[in-house]
């Protein structure tokens, strides 16, 4: 009844509807260029690195300066971007699937011209913050997993190796001379959700030993059902044991069993 005071219409619930459930349509932030040419590009190139090109139909041309992000990101580096994005290319910015930024405007010189302020911009440290490139015969910038800051499953962190990796092959981000497009990927488990199975370097951690069962604790701290239907390999089954206790009683418990030789290490038992 409270809905119906306040006017809402049973009959018609869309009708004076001012909100909704969930994020904007990404319509809504499209760059005018792109909403007034959507689904009619033609082709693109590449003018040098880090700036590329798309013609439209209409004759319309967009440039895209693209630099390099992290999968992490703080709130101050954000609105960094964001400043940067008023700044150079409107408001509009958009995240490639492998954490780069994409700035878009109007003219080459334009794009010149947000290319050299990006190289400019500098960490404490000296390191750059957003460095130019990932575009062409060159390196892209590695997409990998979440590791320890959010997984349950990782059998190693990603941060490091991530940062070592590119750290040696930064120079190669900037420019494009090799034979072609290299993409580098890191999953941190074998469940692979930082796509190295479609990358040309796959960087992978995995488990060395099936999961550890304290038959004591076990059914108080896990829906055993679950736990056998997590397993892709069918290697865990329920079963019960008689166990001594740490107060040294003896009593039988629900519990698991895993079959080691089919155990595929990836963690999602225990997670």
């Amino acid at each position: 009844m409270a809905f119906v005071s306040s006017g809402y219409n049973p009959e018609k619930p869309m009708e004076n509807r001012i909100t909704d459930i969930g994020p904007r349509h990404f319509s809504d932030f499209l760059p005018p260029v792109i909403a007034k040419n959507k689904g009619t590009w033609l082709w693109h190139e590449i003018c040098e690195p880090g700036i590329l090109m798309h013609k439209a139909e209409s004759g319309d041309e967009v440039y895209t300066v693209r630099c390099g992000g992290s999968r992490l990101m703080t709130v101050g580096h954000i609105r960094e971007i964001c400043a940067i994005a008023d700044k150079f290319a409107g408001g509009h910015l958009r995240f490639t699937t492998r954490n780069n930024i994409e700035f878009m405007v109007g003219t080459l010189d334009e794009a010149k011209k947000l290319k050299e302020y990006l190289n400019s911009q500098m960490q404490s440290g000296g390191s750059h913050k957003f460095p130019v490139g990932g575009t062409g015969a060159g390196i892209t910038n590695i997409v990998h997993t979440q590791g320890w800051v959010h997984c349950h499953t990782p059998a190693t962190d990603a941060s490091g190796t991530v940062k070592v990796v590119l750290d040696e092959l930064f120079e190669e981000f900037g420019q494009m001379r090799m034979p072609a497009q290299v993409r580098i990927s890191m999953a941190c488990c074998l469940n692979m959700c930082g796509a190295v199975h479609c990358s040309d370097i796959a960087i992978l951690g995995y488990h060395r030993k099936p999961p550890v069962i304290d038959h004591e604790w076990l059914d108080n701290l896990c829906e055993i059902p679950l736990a056998v239907a997590a397993c892709p390999v069918g290697a865990i089954r329920p079963t019960k044991k008689e166990i001594v206790t740490e107060k040294g009683e003896t009593k039988t418990v629900n519990t698991v069993a895993i079959k080691n030789e089919r155990c595929m290490f990836c963690g999602n038992c225990y997670t």
